[in-house]
């Protein structure tokens, strides 16, 4: 017997090792422990000494006092009795391990070798987390086979979490090794080593499936560990149970990693009522089977369990056994391993195995190597199957020691001939013990039928389950491994502590649930509601718009107080307490326990739910049941979503100034929900229950974890839509390891977002930080379908999911699903076209056969889509109408791309069904398409940061309140990059126009140097062209530079219509300008040529009296005696009068401007077919001033007449009309009067047209204004511009008089003829009289032409041009400084005379700004140098020149003749003496021009402010007016200006509108002004009338058929609009009175308003925050 016993052992050892059963340390202890309890003699003596040496070490005493108090000696015959003592000893105290398995070191040497093949050693430390293997990656890209064992724990982790069944197969592709070892040992072998290739279950190339997933386990965290399994259970794999000591002392049972498994079956005692159970694995009660080896065996006892556990023609491989890929390769970890699986009844009677639920265990290994397990197992069982091949009397003795166990045992025999008579002895013995009779042994021989063994096995189990009243929890499992010595997962610190939180939070849900979430349920409800009535006013009925408004903005605040007034209940206090202490990963695990409390009491609730007694089990819950949030289907979204109402209630007490921000208790919140999304925790994006958006919350959500992501939060946002159930939740999850609630009675409702994260080498690839993925809740769900809202809620649903996303997936079961949910999506998809973005779309159908899946699907769809294009012209139609388009049209559509078809989720009927393969390989597909996507157009997807997100997430949000979601819209990103393209676009522009005007100034000056006879058309022309192709070349250089700015931003595609609004403007700016050039240029030449007989007849007479003045210096030399100065004189003054008397000179008469004025005023009214009064009087009796109106200026009916006198509505906007034309008028006045040029009739010509072009617009036509009206408005505009342009034309003249002029050159000749008679040297003094008579005023009207540039240029350079950087920031710091002041004289200029108030402002602002500041005499330095230095330039080329002094003028006059204007008579002296000594007179005028420098900057400097700038050519505060003005359209309500770029644009917009009163709208009855906002009444159910409407009654909700070119959307916020709410309610009266009204009825909530709530508006509305 002995020798037998030791070789049965060993050949046990080969066999298993053959097997892949064995494990390698099995020999190193437990053989000579059992040859020496096998021959108890000296060495059974010496064994019970040793143990007292470890008694003190190993707490062991009761096991060695046993062994020696036994003694063999003396009684020979007790030898099995002692035996069987110390196995039960042993088995008792859960030392099995350590007598009769491999030592705690040698485990561990295993454990650690397997990590470092593994490469999983830094995760021993550092477990690895769920978000480690959600991170997309380059690798994430790539699906292909592990090539090295390093790769077998990541390959296994992905394979499991996408649920494909290959998960754990460890084969290795062709090349792989498992590790350098190997690899060395191989090149080792040298010639003679292995030939063949290497084999993919080489045992070195590769390891165990188990070894695999023990390892993992080891190296995962808590919730990586409940993923894995969660997924494993889904793909019907056996779980790890008890996992070995492989890096501790002891076992360990897996309870909390198994907490998160539900599932769903129908037990045959429901089968009638169609009813289920929907239980958690670890709290269901079910009979346990386990299955145990004893010894070796010759067949696989995990195949068999397989065979045991599949239907018939359905099998599946629950255990990994020896005939799987891998599965014979030999185990060195995972021995000791105690898998579980579970067989659930569908409900079938004819084929379900067994009726009801049961448990099937299986111990990995030899029972007598791994004691403690097996203990365990039939401590836990109901039944326990022995698979062994023979039953010595060792084995007998082990056995014995379960004597008294209640557990049934079974034997399943594979018996060896030569062992089967010992076998049976052994049964016999142990019959009596284990209470077996025959139906307890079941042998497997040659000619067993192996179908029949397992119907055997089947009956047998049914029989235990029939028998036993031993169903156990895993719980209960729990409890019994604790007493074993085996360490529990979950009896962990933090998840003791968590769970005490939870428990105490569960207690107060289950007492006062409805007390404790109370915010989020009536409350939540009504603010929904009334913020909807906010923006639709349905119910507005006869209230006037904003006292509607007011009254719900009242009722809104009440509701808040209301929930700030509740107290934090205790269980949510308890909630906060729990979370706030905790490390993000503990913040998660309290959740998770949560979560899990909350699934144990809905097992109490659901039974209630799905009670067959219910009305109608199909039907859906009313809103009242809806509301109660029944504990089945209560989640931690609850708890946040209460928090959540908290904070926003807080947050609006402290805007409407009821709480100090010292006061708030909640705001550290929002970063305790960001820390969760971090951690992986699906945050509420939609409450689906209230279909409505915490806005606050997610905003300030977002803003923390933008924060806490460090600013890089790059987002590519993917959804999904789809019908209910079918499937949306599992595909995310599948295909990114995500945790999105799938289960039946926690569907999704609303939306739920989650976070992955890219990796920082992938980064660049898809141009992201973070994939945003949304789960929405199922479109046409049952439960909403009866609800009054539930088709809204739907189109809001897939509308703001579709608005958000940069892909969007489509999901779909079948050809129901296609029509009904893609009448959403489609309609939400054209939304969002209109809006101007373009998401991605991807269509997946769900549950198709592979087989029919490229054709039937492919010929279904192609029906479908023509259908679909009926229901996008059909929506269309509805939401915008206009041009018809087609499906294609608004949703980039590739067939063979966009279509995926993937298979059904479940291989078989649930819920023995594993996951479909197809379904995995299908998954896989898809996710890898998708990221593929997202890096082929990674530059063309125009991807937010989480700020943008929120932003855009406010504005869709707001847009879908209202009812007309495209006009009601407005795009935060397109507004963002549209003030930021606006800027670029203005200093562009201002470049552009810098350089034209500085060519200007050149072609200008040009033109002034010419020779009146030499500027003829030729001459012109060729300037012309000149000045049109620099023009044409700055055009496109500003262009270009803007287009690399369009298409070098993230932003570019929201620009599309922006861009060509800035193609538009700058091309009317270059036509402006050129225009502008043209005619610039032609008045030059005008002037000159003008002049042209002046400057002849001038020329002429310079000529006589040169060569009478040459006679008389000769005569008076020819005197003998020399004359004094007195008589020198005498004799000039003689000849000065003679020729004067012979000359000719021309001599202009002056022009009476008043009488051709009146001239021209008569033309115009004879052409127009009007006559004017024969008493009028002539145009000098008129001015701007003394216009008013008259009742015969209106051309009334009687009717109409009777109504104005009532309303005086003709009269206002006549007279508003005739102001606004005159302040026009009264502008292009001044501007020609601050000129230098002469008068020209097309000044007249100009003014009327101006006046004509108005009086013809439809606005005055539809007042009925009378001839009269006309002919006094031209008198008094036409008499005012009499008096300016007639002293232009006297200033001209006096300057270009010749008789004047003649005083000038008389003095000049004197002097000549003076140094001439006394031969000075006249070097010096000609050089003085140049600098002064001719470079002096050229350097000043250099000056003049462009300081008025630079000026410009340094305000919109300067850290001044902030105010001006565009149209929308000079609108806040205008709105700004009014508020300051808060002056209604000041605000009345404003609303009355916008221009002129701009104009001031930036006078002001430049008057302010260089009156005290030295910049401006810097910037006059700076152009006057660079113009000396040219001057310095030319004298310093001249230098060496011997020309006469007359060349040298040319010559200077010439290179100059583009910057400076020499004048010619300042050149008469020079010329005439050509004596001078031309080196010696460059050299003097390069001595001056410093002092000349000097004396002309101080001059300059002498000057006020205002007269420097009115001399100027280029007006600066014109040029800045230019920037911000815009078109100067106002708004046809509140005359609220335009904020578009430039003067060309398709539409006028404005951010801020304000109350109608102020743009002297008012009450027809009453007479009061009218505080409506445009905001608001555009989405009201009132009306309006105006000259445009025929003053008839028109519906403000359709003012665009009115109005078509303005957009007005309703306000963001209902706090927008406070800015000017603010100064109607500080001046009503003042208004009242200034416009002949009376004070409007404001509502009472405008006197609440402060000016620090009117300057918070007004910072919001321009984003200036």
């Amino acid at each position: 017997m002995e020798s037998q016993g030791k070789s049965g052992s060993c050949s046990c050892v080969v066999s298993l090792r053959s097997a892949g059963g064995g494990n390698s340390m099995e020999k190193t202890v437990r053989d000579p422990l059992l040859g020496t309890l096998d021959d108890p003699g000296q060495e059974f003596e010496a064994f019970a000494s040793k143990g007292s040496d470890r008694q003190s070490q190993d707490g062991s005493g009761n096991i060695w006092s046993t062994l020696q108090g036994a003694e063999p000696r003396d009684k020979p015959d007790n030898r099995k009795e002692v035996t069987m003592e110390l196995q039960r000893a042993i088995n008792q105290h859960g030392l099995a391990d350590r007598l009769t398995n491999t030592t705690g070191s040698e485990r561990r040497g295993a454990t650690q070798d397997v990590l470092s093949r593994l490469k999983m050693e830094p995760y021993r430390s550092r477990k690895m987390k769920l978000r480690d293997l959600q991170e997309i990656n380059p690798e994430s890209l790539q699906s292909r086979t592990p090539r090295a064992v390093g790769d077998l724990p990541w390959h296994f982790l992905r394979k499991v979490l996408a649920l494909d069944g290959a998960a754990r197969n460890t084969s290795l592709g062709q090349g792989g090794s498992g590790d350098q070892a190997g690899r060395e040992e191989n090149e080792g072998e040298g010639e003679g080593g292995e030939i063949l290739p290497h084999s993919n279950t080489d045992s070195r190339a590769s390891l165990h499936p188990l070894d695999v997933l023990c390892a993992v386990l080891l190296c995962s965290d808590g919730f990586l560990q409940q993923e894995i399994l969660s997924r494993m259970s889904m793909c019907q794999f056996a779980l790890p149970l008890l996992l070995p000591a492989l890096d501790s002392p002891r076992c360990t049972q897996l309870l909390w990693a198994m907490r998160d498994i539900v599932r769903r079956w129908r037990p045959h005692s429901l089968a009638q009522s169609r009813g289920f159970r929907e239980e958690s694995l670890v709290l269901t009660p079910m009979p346990t089977v386990s299955f145990v080896r004893l010894g070796s065996c010759s067949f696989s006892k995990s195949q068999l369990l397989n065979e045991v556990l599949s239907p018939a023609q359905q099998h599946h491989d629950f255990f990994v056994h020896r005939d799987m890929e891998s599965g014979n390769v030999r185990r060195e970890i995972a021995d000791g391993l105690v898998e579980i699986a579970w067989y659930f009844p569908a409900g079938r009677e004819n084929s379900d195995l067994f009726p009801e639920p049961v448990v099937i265990t299986n111990l990995r290994g030899d029972i007598e190597s791994h004691q403690l397990q097996f203990r365990f197992l039939t401590e836990i069982s109901s039944a326990v199957f022995i698979v062994t091949e023979s039953i010595g009397e060792r084995e007998c003795v082990l056995l014995s020691s379960l004597q008294g166990s209640t557990t049934q045992y079974y034997f399943i025999l594979s018996a060896l001939a030569e062992t089967r008579s010992e076998t049976l002895r052994s049964l016999d013995t142990l019959a009596p013990v284990l209470k077996l009779n025959k139906l307890n042994v079941l042998e497997r021989s040659h000619d067993t039928n192996g179908t029949e063994l397992v119907e055997i096995l089947q009956r047998s189990i049914r029989s235990v389950m029939d028998s036993s009243q031993k169903s156990v929890t895993m719980e209960v499992l729990a409890r019994t491994a604790r007493e074993l010595g085996v360490q529990v997962d979950e009896d962990c610190e933090e998840c003791q502590s968590a769970r005490t939180w939870a428990r105490e939070i569960t207690a107060h849900v289950a007492t006062c649930q409805t007390e404790m979430l109370k915010l989020q349920g009536a409350l939540w409800q009504a603010v929904t509601e009334v913020e909807r009535e906010l923006c639709r006013m349905r119910d507005q009925g006869a209230v006037p718009a904003e006292d509607y408004k007011s009254q719900l903005r009242g009722k809104l605040a009440e509701l808040r107080t209301q929930q700030n007034n509740c107290e934090l209940h205790a269980g949510l206090r308890t909630f906060v307490n729990g979370l706030e202490p905790l490390n993000p990963a503990g913040k998660h695990r309290f959740l998770r326990e949560l979560k899990l409390m909350l699934e144990l009491m809905a097992k109490d609730e659901r039974p209630r739910l799905q009670a067959p007694g219910r009305a109608s089990p199909g039907a859906p819950p009313t809103r009242e049941e809806d509301d109660a949030i029944p504990a089945g289907s209560l989640g931690a979204e609850h708890f946040l979503r209460e928090l959540a109402q908290f904070y926003q209630a807080e947050h609006a007490m402290v805007k409407e100034g009821k709480m100090a921000k010292s006061q708030r208790r909640f705001t550290h919140l929002p970063g305790i929900a960001a820390e969760l999304m971090l951690e992986g925790f699906p945050m509420e994006l939609i409450d689906g229950d209230a279909s409505n958006i915490p806005l606050q919350w997610v905003t300030d959500v977002l803003a923390q974890l933008h924060a806490k992501l460090g600013g890089r939060s790059r987002m590519l946002v993917l959804s999904v839509l789809g019908g209910q159930g079918t499937g949306k939740s599992t595909l995310l999850n599948t295909m990114f390891g995500l945790q999105f609630a799938v289960s039946s009675s926690q569907r999704t409702r609303g939306a739920f977002m989650s976070l992955i994260q890219v990796a920082e080498t992938f980064q660049q690839d898809l141009a992201c930080d973070f994939l945003l993925v949304i789960d929405t809740g199922g479109l046409k769900a049952p439960e909403l379908a009866k609800l009054e809202d539930g088709c809204e809620h739907d189109n809001e649903l897939a509308t703001l999911v579709v608005g958000l996303s940069d892909i969007v997936i489509v999901n779909m079961e079948n050809a129901t699903d296609m029509k009904t949910v893609l009448q959403l999506v489609v309609h939400a998809f054209l939304r969002i076209k209109e809006i101007g973005q373009n998401p991605q779309c991807l269509f997946v159908h769900q549950n198709v056969s592979d087989v029919l899946a490229h054709g039937q699907n492919r010929r279904d769809w192609e029906d479908v889509l023509e259908q679909l294009d009926e229901i996008t012209k059909r929506s269309r139609r509805m939401e915008k109408p206009g041009k018809e388009v087609t499906f294609s049209d608004i949703v980039n559509y590739d067939p063979e791309t966009h279509n995926w078809h993937i298979s059904d989720l479940w291989h078989g009927v649930p819920p023995m069904a594993p996951v479909n393969p197809g379904y995995s390989k299908s998954v896989g597909k898809l996710k890898n398409h998708l990221l593929e996507l997202i890096r082929i157009q990674s530059g063309g997807i125009p991807l937010k940061n989480l700020p943008q997100l929120s932003e855009w997430l406010r504005s869709l949000w707001n847009a879908l309140k209202h009812e007309n979601f495209i006009f009601s819209f407005r795009n935060p990103l397109a507004t963002e990059a549209y003030n930021k393209a606006s800027m670029k676009f203005s200093e562009l522009e201002w470049e552009f126009q810098k350089k034209m005007h500085l060519c200007l100034c050149e072609q200008q000056t040009f033109l002034q140097n010419q020779a009146p006879d030499e500027l003829d058309t030729e001459r012109l022309t060729q300037i012309s062209r000149e000045t049109k192709q620099k023009l044409r070349h700055e055009e496109d250089k500003i262009l270009e530079c803007f287009k690399k700015y369009i298409e070098g931003g993230a932003s570019g595609t929201h620009l599309v219509q922006l861009k060509e609004d800035f193609i538009r403007n700058t091309r009317r700016s270059s036509s402006v300008f050129d225009n502008y050039s043209h005619h610039l240029l032609e008045r030059a030449r005008n002037r000159r040529k003008r002049l042209g007989k002046y400057y002849h007849s001038e020329a002429e007479f310079r000529k006589i009296i040169e060569q009478e003045l040459g006679k008389l210096l000769e005569n008076c030399r020819s005197r003998g005696e020399k004359l004094s100065n007195e008589q020198l004189e005498r004799e000039f003054q003689a000849m000065w009068r003679e020729v004067l008397s012979e000359s000719m000179l021309f001599s202009s008469v002056k022009r009476p401007i008043f009488q051709e004025m009146q001239r021209l005023l008569e033309e115009d009214l004879e052409h127009r077919g009007k006559l004017m009064h024969q008493d009028a009087g002539i145009l000098l009796h008129y001015t701007i001033k003394s216009f008013s109106m008259k009742k015969e200026y209106l051309d009334l009916s009687w009717s109409t007449t009777v109504k104005e006198l009532f309303t005086k509505e003709k009269w206002q906007k006549a007279e508003e009309i005739a102001m606004s034309l005159m302040r026009q008028c009264l502008a292009y006045i001044e501007e020609k009067a601050n000129s230098t040029a002469n008068y020209n009739e097309v000044y007249c010509r100009e003014l009327l047209g101006m006046i004509n072009e108005r009086l013809q617009q439809g606005d005055v036509s539809e007042l009925h204004m009378s001839d009269c009206f006309e002919v006094d408005l031209k008198r008094h505009v036409l008499g005012e511009a009499a008096r300016a342009f007639q002293k232009i034309y006297d200033c001209f003249m006096r300057e270009t008089d010749p008789h004047q002029n003649l005083k000038k050159l008389k003095l000049q000749y004197f002097s000549i003829l003076k140094d001439l008679y006394s031969d000075k040297e006249v070097s010096q003094k000609r050089a003085r009289d140049f600098c002064d008579q001719c470079l002096k005023p050229a350097l000043v009207d250099y000056l003049n032409k462009r300081l008025g540039i630079a000026i410009a240029d340094d305000i919109l350079r300067s850290g001044q041009s902030i105010n001006y950087t565009s149209r929308g920031v000079f609108q806040f710091t205008t709105h700004k400084k009014l508020l300051e002041e808060n002056s209604f004289p000041n605000y009345l200029k404003y609303i009355e005379n916008y221009a002129g108030f701009v104009k001031a402002q930036i006078e002001g602002h430049l008057f302010g700004h260089y009156r005290e500041q030295k910049s401006l005499e810097n910037m006059e330095r700076e152009i006057l140098s660079a113009a000396i230095e040219k001057v310095q330039r030319v004298l310093e080329n001249s230098k060496d020149q011997t020309d006469s002094t007359m060349a040298f003028l040319d010559n200077f006059c010439q290179v100059l003749q583009k910057d400076l204007v020499i004048s010619k008579d300042g050149l008469v002296g020079i010329r005439f003496i050509n004596t001078v000594n031309t080196e010696k007179f460059a050299a003097f005028i390069h001595t001056f021009l410093s002092e000349l420098e000097s004396q002309i900057l101080a001059e300059f400097n002498h000057l006020e402010i205002r007269s420097k700038l009115s001399r100027l050519s280029v007006k600066p505060q014109d040029e800045i007016f230019k920037r911000v003005f815009g078109c100067g359209k106002q708004c046809p309500f509140c005359k609220v200006p335009c904020e578009a770029v430039g003067t060309d644009h398709t539409e006028h917009f404005a951010s801020v509108h304000r109350p109608q009163g102020l743009g002297k709208y008012h009450r027809l009855k009453t007479n009061k002004l009218i505080c409506k906002i445009c905001t608001t009444a555009v989405h009201s159910s009132g009306t309006f009338r105006c000259p445009e409407t025929q003053w008839e009654d028109h519906p403000f909700k359709e003012y665009r058929a009115i109005f078509p070119y303005w957009r007005i959307q309703p306000d963001p916020d209902i706090n927008t609009s406070e800015y000017w709410k603010f100064v109607f309610k500080e001046f009503n009266g003042e208004f009242a009175k200034a416009y002949k009204a009376k004070p409007a009825a404001l509502p009472r909530d405008w006197e609440k308003i402060t000016q620090e709530q009117a300057l918070q508006s007004l910072e919001e509305s321009f984003k200036m925050k």
